[in-house]
């Protein structure tokens, strides 16, 4: 059994970090063991990571898993995602860089990581194909936050709350209340993103009005205050999310059905559901989050 405080990735390794809904390879400059997503986020690894050719500026502390080994198998999952976002403008960094001794080095260093990369590879693998429209509003989340230095206004009606209501409701002429699978499903949608958001879906642009907005609102849940832009974003990152759990193939099966049916039903509302223009951020926000 793992340590557990043991660090899956060390200091100098190089890794492909998920930067919206896309992989760039990254080098961890620092590791610890801290809070990421206060005031109520748990403590755990997090990283310093520096994005290969990118400014400084960009340089970030991200969760474990937010980071994935550099292995063949996952450059594959970058390709794969770059190949369905192609509107995204950064370049995907190249790997060439890496030589074969410095992967023996890390490899003998980190066994037991190793061994849990490998385990994870061979777990059930689900794919939650998203619809095109959703993905270009994905691009366009990622661009207008961190391009545009713009925010997505809060808190948002309708949130992730209302938004599966509004789902659920939607189905009821096909879907009894006797249905576990459907209600299970929609509670395990609010609580995974009621423990990601914080730590996995937000940009860095976002942290500080992340910060702001839970001051004053002690009493909600994250999926209160967030709404439709967000809950796309936990969409691209399910995935990886189930396959770090123990469900079998079957179980993955129903969920992803249940999952794609929720897409669907979005991209059918996503005028009511999401915005088409974010609010700019003031020059006293943008200058807290530069200092």
């Amino acid at each position: 059994m793992a340590n557990k405080r043991q660090m899956t990735f060390e200091a100098n390794e190089n890794v492909l970090c998920f930067h919206g809904p896309l992989l760039y390879e990254a080098k961890i400059l620092k590791t610890d063991w801290r809070v990421l997503d206060p005031p109520h986020g748990d403590e755990g690894p997090a990283y310093l990571v520096h994005y290969r050719g990118w400014k400084q500026t960009w340089d970030e502390w991200v969760p474990e898993s937010r980071a994935l080994k550099m292995n063949e198998a996952n450059l594959a999952k970058q390709a794969s995602l770059k190949e369905s976002y192609p509107g995204k403008k950064k370049a995907v960094p190249k790997t060439s860089g890496m030589t074969e001794s410095s992967d023996r080095g890390k490899k003998r260093a980190k066994d037991a990581s190793v061994d849990k990369e490998e385990e994870f590879t061979k777990r059930p693998e689900i794919k939650v194909p998203i619809p095109d429209s959703l993905k270009a509003q994905l691009v366009d989340d990622w661009e207008n936050i961190t391009k545009h230095q713009q925010l997505v206004p809060l808190p948002r009606t309708p949130n992730v709350v209302q938004i599966l209501e509004m789902y659920r409701d939607s189905k009821k002429d096909k879907k009894g209340k006797s249905d576990e699978i459907f209600q299970e499903v929609l509670s395990g949608i609010k609580t995974y993103f009621d423990k990601c958001l914080g730590n996995l879906l937000l940009y860095r642009f976002e942290r500080q009005q992340y910060v702001d907005i839970r001051k004053r609102n002690t009493g909600k849940e994250d999926s209160e205050i967030y709404g439709g832009e967000h809950l796309l974003r936990l969409f691209v990152q399910f995935p990886m999310l189930i396959a770090h759990t123990q469900m079998d193939q079957d179980s993955i099966n129903a969920l992803r059905e249940n999952l794609v049916d929720v897409l669907k039903w979005m991209q059918k509302n996503h005028k009511e559901l999401l915005l088409s223009e974010y609010e700019n951020a003031s020059p006293a926000y943008q200058s807290i989050v530069k200092s």
